[in-house]
């Protein structure tokens, strides 16, 4: 048994939230000081720094929940792991496998979504921690350690996968390289009719199979993550779901539909991450009655505001030059001290743009930086809403 999850590191986990803030050296000389382990200690204290990140994905259950710092890394927020079980069950899931649960925060939202989970793990602490946290979190859940591989898949209507993508300290990008490897993750729904693979939103879509749904999630403004269903009603070819301020909205198509280019007009919409990797932007701008000033940028340019929620949008106040000096004096002209900069197509960095502007001024502004054919623009814009 991993020590933490004994009485004793019970008890080091309490002892080390009451130093943590003294900071990680000072921390430990105490818990040293009153007789810990020195191992114990250390464990104890990165453990309580994990919770603390983990509470921007958990919430309150962070506070009793284990954690790897992979497993949290790869870990699915839990109104975004929520919503896909959800999904689950309404379709008529009842029994699911889940084929590398890490520290277990989708076989958990699954559990809660009155689903039947048995999980499995191929590292032994991770397992540990996956089945102590459905124990403190009160859920029912079979978690073992093992091949994933090798598990039996014939017991149960629905697969889930979230193919490890971390070796050691970096970030893994070649499908082939994940764990289990692409080749047995795009098999799975040839042995499970039913089968969702949770993925890396910048996946390539050439590696996305037909038979598939393809859902990018985004979470306030954040790419989230890339969900691929198979087997369950109502699948589209591609879908943008957005979550923001509790609510949920989807756009759906093919993702193959290419927007009218129009050029820029008085509003400028600069769509949600998940809209622009789905490949649903000419869908968005249909919803607006937009178009395009560059057919490969996802800004899209309308002659009227429309309420939404898959971008933002930004009234086009005036034109400026986009030569740095020329912009600068332009800025202070109009008092311009505090600046968001937006940009596609152009290798523009806007925090260093940003200082060699020197703004100043009591004024605020968005500058939207464009890519029109060859021609980079700079519009000075307000936000609208």
């Amino acid at each position: 048994m991993h020590p933490l999850l004994t009485p004793d590191g019970r008890d080091a986990l309490v002892a080390a939230a009451s130093v943590l803030d003294d900071g990680p050296l000072v921390a430990g000389q105490k818990l040293r000081a009153a007789g810990m382990d020195p191992d114990l200690a250390a464990a104890a204290l990165t453990q309580v720094a994990l919770r603390r990140q983990a509470v921007a994905k958990f919430g309150a259950d962070a506070a009793v929940m284990y954690f790897t710092r992979t497993g949290l890394e790869q870990a699915t927020r839990t109104a975004v792991a929520g919503r896909r079980a959800q999904r689950m069950a309404d379709a008529g899931t009842a029994r699911v496998v889940d084929l590398g649960c890490g520290i277990g925060a989708d076989a958990i939202a699954m559990a809660r979504a009155g689903l039947t989970v048995r999980a499995v793990e191929r590292d032994e602490t991770t397992a540990a921690f996956a089945r102590a946290n459905a124990e403190a979190l009160g859920l029912s859940m079979t978690v073992h350690c093992g091949s994933v591989e090798d598990e039996d898949v014939s017991d149960v209507d629905t697969a889930f996968c979230d193919p490890a993508r971390r070796q050691a300290d970096r970030r893994v990008f070649d499908p082939a390289a994940f764990s289990p490897p692409w080749s047995f993750v795009v098999g799975l729904p040839d042995r499970v009719a039913r089968t969702v693979l949770k993925l890396a939103p910048g996946l390539d879509h050439a590696l996305i199979p037909e038979a598939a749904e393809a859902e990018w999630v985004s979470m306030d403004g954040s790419m989230a993550e890339l969900a691929l269903w198979f087997g369950f009603p109502g699948q589209v070819p591609r879908r943008a779901t957005v979550l923001r301020g509790g609510s949920e909205n989807f756009l759906t198509g093919t993702g193959s539909s290419g927007a009218t280019v129009t050029g820029v007009a008085r509003y400028v919409y600069d769509p949600d991450p998940a809209v622009v990797r789905s490949h649903l932007v000419a869908e968005f701008a249909a919803t607006v009655d937009g178009g395009l000033a560059d057919e490969h940028l996802a800004y899209v340019f309308a002659d009227e505001p429309r309420p939404n929620p898959y971008a933002r949008c930004f009234e086009v106040l005036e034109e400026l030059p986009f030569a740095r000096k020329q912009l600068r004096a332009a800025l202070r002209e109009r008092g311009v001290g505090k600046l968001e900069i937006r940009k596609r197509g152009l290798a523009v960095e806007p925090d260093e743009l940003r200082r060699d502007l020197r703004l100043s001024g009591d004024g605020s502004a968005t500058l939207v930086l464009l890519r029109v054919g060859q021609t980079p623009r700079a519009l000075l814009c307000r936000p609208v809403g």
